[in-house]
């Protein structure tokens, strides 16, 4: 697994461009980054219409075609877990999270037989959600 958080680490020194280089050369059969966000502005993370907007917007960053419309639901069995959970189909895999309301956090997962540039896709993420810190990891998927 390839870590990419905001220490400085190995990972860290390549662009997008090596790490698809790097995917490539492997003939992995897809792409998969986790973006944990925290401390995200709560209005967002809140609201479904902005979550559905940040889905349109991520594919359309990161050149994926969606398949049907996104799913935003708001559940949770207790308070600790309540928030939105979203899902979009895209036509090579899946984007879907959740959005944790007791702490402002956000788990994203973004997998794809399509290469995309995970740095440049977690930072958008970051800053559509207002967040403070974000931990990511790739993973090349065989």
């Amino acid at each position: 697994m390839l870590t990419l958080n905001e220490t400085t680490n190995y990972w860290d020194t390549l662009s997008d461009d090596e790490i698809i280089k790097k995917f490539n050369a492997q003939g992995s059969w897809g792409l998969y980054t986790s973006v944990d966000l925290k401390n995200c502005n709560p209005a967002t993370i809140r609201d479904a219409d902005k979550i559905k907007q940040f889905i349109v917007e991520l594919c359309d960053l990161i050149d994926m075609k969606r398949f049907g419309e996104p799913t935003v639901v708001h559940f949770g069995p207790c308070e600790k877990v309540a928030g939105y959970s979203m899902m979009q189909l895209i036509e090579t895999s899946l984007v879907s999270g959740h959005f944790a309301n007791e702490t402002n956090a956000a788990y994203l997962d973004i997998f794809s037989c399509k290469e995309y540039g995970p740095k440049q896709m977690a930072e958008f993420c970051k800053a559509f959600f207002g967040a403070e810190s974000m931990t990511t990891h790739v993973l090349f998927r065989d």
